[in-house]
């Protein structure tokens, strides 16, 4: 064996155990996250806590407005931004996929992917929480639909950018105007995929509590008046973490702990979704 083979040898098991080493470190911080979510919100963790209403400290309760709010601003804000970011992808996939035009959509697309959502929360706040006088639930919703336009925009593009173009000329081939390539036959191919992305969207913006402090800000009552403020579970966290009442801390540790396993079942249902698309093509 000469030199240089046992040199590349040696470097080899260096940059393994480097390697290893930075996983395990990784996989550490997670797991040690995982432990202390479930040892200090598994005990506040029973039925009242999604039945019952935001108690006063010293009362016992639960997270019911929280949890709605949450749910309803969440399912607005992909109602809102999905159809607007599958548009996008389409755009820039299909139908403008160079140029300068379709080249300064993706810069900003990226920008806003990694725009802190505070940056979007402030926009909105200037935008429509000065304009109307007072914070609401649509304000909310308008400022996380914000946040999933360009993740389902950006999923989208790169999904249809897969799909073989000899598919397309076979379509177009026999007459079919590209709208009804679009609507009909790629849509078809790449829905689970475009799901994918929405659902990637949602896991997002469930644990944003940033851009609702000035938009939606909080309400102690159940409400689903989108006109006015509006009850939500990652701003309930960020009050009651930051109080000096038992009760409501260990309501915020429980809060964490269920948006941590919403977030998880997500992303469970997102590498199924993954894994069927795969071996269905």
């Amino acid at each position: 064996m000469t030199l240089h083979i046992i040199r590349r040898k040696i470097i080899n098991y260096v940059m393994l155990i480097i390697a290893s080493l930075a996983t395990f470190i990784a996989l550490s911080f997670l797991g040690w996250l995982f432990y202390v979510l479930i040892k200090l919100g598994y005990p506040g963790l029973h039925w009242s806590v999604i039945t019952s209403m935001t108690p006063p400290p010293g009362s016992s309760g639960g997270l019911l407005n929280s949890i709605t709010g949450s749910l309803l601003l969440s399912t607005l804000a992909i109602l809102i931004g999905a159809p607007i970011g599958i548009m996008a992808g389409v755009f820039l996939a299909e139908y403008h996929p160079k140029g300068i035009f379709s080249t300064t959509v993706r810069f900003i697309i990226d920008i806003l992917l990694g725009a802190p959502s505070i940056i979007i929360g402030l926009f909105i706040y200037q935008i429509y929480v000065i304009k109307t006088g007072h914070f609401s639930g649509w304000a909310g919703c308008f400022a996380l639909s914000i946040l999933v336009i360009p993740i389902v925009a950006r999923t989208t593009e790169n999904i249809y950018t897969l799909v073989p173009y000899t598919l397309r000329e076979s379509v177009l081939a026999l007459g079919a105007p590209q709208w009804r390539l679009i609507v009909f036959l790629l849509s078809r191919v790449i829905n689970g995929a475009v799901f994918t992305g929405i659902l990637l969207a949602l896991s997002r913006i469930v644990g944003e509590a940033a851009p609702l402090l000035f938009t939606a800000l909080n309400n102690q009552f159940l409400n689903l008046n989108m006109n006015q403020p509006m009850a939500n579970l990652p701003v309930t966290i960020f009050n009651f973490a930051m109080s000096p009442y038992p009760d409501w801390q260990q309501l915020a540790w429980t809060g964490a702990l269920l948006i941590t396993l919403w977030v998880f079942i997500i992303n469970l249902i997102c590498r199924l979704l993954i894994k069927q698309h795969k071996i269905a093509h």
